[in-house]
């Protein structure tokens, strides 16, 4: 199967319609006709009905959708390192991470960064720590700030000296935004929104301690936003790590901490083996120098 093909394949998708598409890519209709004809035998699946105006994917072909974009994605990410292989450091370092204080240290850490390497740009990628894992192994994203546990067979990291903790979150016109702090046995009395991880929920599981099973769990999310948005409306209160909260609305959305004091710890990690470009081998360098640990 080749890069062209599947280009082609990602064209004939968007434009949703095989004329179209053959404009776009200056082809003849005929021509784009046969190459999708091509790959539709080569792969012993039929991709696209074509009995509609539209052109419409079936299953086979929603799943090369998929798969073609992250493939693409992939091999655009290799040439634009590829070119960065020279005495002069350039280009784009991807890095994942959630919504969690540690941005704030990594944010000076590019400033320092960038002050040696000006030519190097960053593309960040939000998401929670499962699913910036998930494109790590597959080579999408070349860095993730993360929460610990982290697979140390499969990752190298360096741990950050920030602590994150764990609060609720209430509008603050709210009873319990009265009080310094929260405890389990009050949580367990209110409609509560959880986070989606199961490691995070195993993590909060072992705080509640016996009120767990007997907890009102009306949502769980995977970003803290969404979640505020349910909380701020009445729907419910949000266990959640602060985070970046301390820069939103306080007349909106306020937080207390839990009690006992329930902290999270933050790593700076990248897939161990892993081939990295020359500008991310020398963030790398650097973040370790930087945040404590070996010579940049």
């Amino acid at each position: 199967m080749e890069i062209r093909v599947l280009k082609y394949f990602l064209t004939v998708v968007r434009e949703e319609s095989i004329t179209k598409a053959s404009e776009v890519l200056h082809i003849t209709q005929p021509t784009l006709s046969r190459q999708l004809a091509q790959m539709e035998e080569e792969l012993g699946v039929k991709l696209i009905d074509r009995g509609t105006r539209k052109i419409r994917l079936t299953n086979e072909g929603m799943l090369l959708r998929r798969r073609a974009e992250e493939i693409i994605q992939l091999v655009d990410k290799t040439e634009q390192e590829l070119l960065g292989q020279n005495e002069q450091v350039e280009g784009k370092i991807t890095i994942g991470c959630g919504e969690i204080a540690a941005v704030q240290i990594l944010s000076d850490l590019i400033k320092s960064f960038t002050e040696k390497y000006p030519r190097v740009t960053f593309d960040f990628f939000t998401a929670t720590a499962d699913f910036v894992k998930e494109q790590m192994d597959k080579g999408l994203i070349d860095i993730g700030l993360l929460l610990e546990p982290i697979d140390i067979e499969k990752y190298e990291f360096v741990r950050l000296n920030t602590k994150e903790h764990w609060v609720v979150l209430m509008p603050p016109s709210d009873p319990l935004a009265e009080k310094e702090h929260i405890s389990a046995k009050e949580l367990s009395k209110l409609p509560l929104i959880l986070p989606r991880r199961l490691q995070v929920q195993s993590e909060l599981a072992s705080w509640f301690g016996d009120y767990y099973k007997n907890l009102h769990v009306v949502f769980t999310s995977n970003l803290n936003t969404n979640g505020a948005i349910m909380v701020e409306k009445g729907l419910a209160y949000s266990v959640v790590i602060d985070g970046m909260l301390s820069l939103w609305d306080q007349s909106k959305i306020t937080y207390r901490p839990l009690y006992p004091v329930l902290t999270a710890t933050s790593v700076f990690a990248w897939k161990r083996g892993k081939p990295f470009s020359l500008a991310t081998t020398k963030f790398i360098e650097h973040a370790k120098c930087f945040l404590g640990m070996g010579n940049a």
